[in-house]
């Protein structure tokens, strides 16, 4: 049964900030609660595959890098398998925590560079990282993709769906280095990120 709209009012959204880091990752802000915080890390010694780190900052639409952003990552292993999965690499877990840096607003992923995925239908996805964005001034975590420009990502399902083909960009980190890679994230203005409506 449908209500008045008088009678239940909508609960007012907040957002992200600033009391994230103090429930997610504790030991980040400086709490001892856990011996450690979750998902530290998504790989664990003996990770088969190349181990990249991948840098870059959230923007607001100012321009200006926040520096409480919390991030969570979900990826497969370097073949392209997920924690779980038959033949999986045990000392992948995919997941990860992390934060920016409270002095300059930059983040850094250590990670193994993920493998292609083939979907359920067949089709083969370009090797991409799954992130989720919270921070204050974020009223509901956004959810995007980092691919890399090295990889073969035309035929990738999703990037191919992004109708302004300008925008695709926007997910692709740039090669800084051996291993090193850059992946800026726009919340609003010119080059604003793609974001996915998960």
């Amino acid at each position: 049964m449908v209500q008045a709209l008088e009678t239940l009012q909508e609960t007012p959204s907040q957002t992200a900030g600033p009391y994230v880091h103090i429930g997610c990752i504790p030991r980040f802000s400086g709490i001892e609660v856990y011996p450690e915080d979750l998902g530290l890390s998504p790989i664990s010694d003996g990770a088969k595959g190349e181990i990249v780190n991948i840098t870059g900052s959230v923007f607001d639409g100012t321009g200006w890098a926040l520096r409480d952003a919390m991030l969570e990552s979900w990826q497969p292993d370097a073949e392209g398998r997920f924690a779980g999965q038959d033949g999986a690499d045990p000392n992948v877990s995919g997941y990860c925590r992390f934060a920016a840096d409270a002095e300059s607003g930059e983040f850094t992923l250590r990670t193994v560079k993920p493998g292609p995925v083939t979907t359920r239908d067949g089709r083969m996805q370009a090797p991409h990282i799954s992130l989720w964005i919270v921070a204050r001034g974020i009223n509901i975590g956004l959810s995007t993709r980092i691919y890399f420009e090295d990889e073969e990502n035309d035929d990738d399902p999703l990037l191919g769906r992004i109708e302004q083909r300008h925008r695709v960009e926007t997910l692709i980190a740039k090669k800084t280095g051996d291993g090193a890679y850059r992946f800026d994230i726009r919340l609003q203005g010119d080059g604003e990120t793609v974001f996915l409506d998960l």
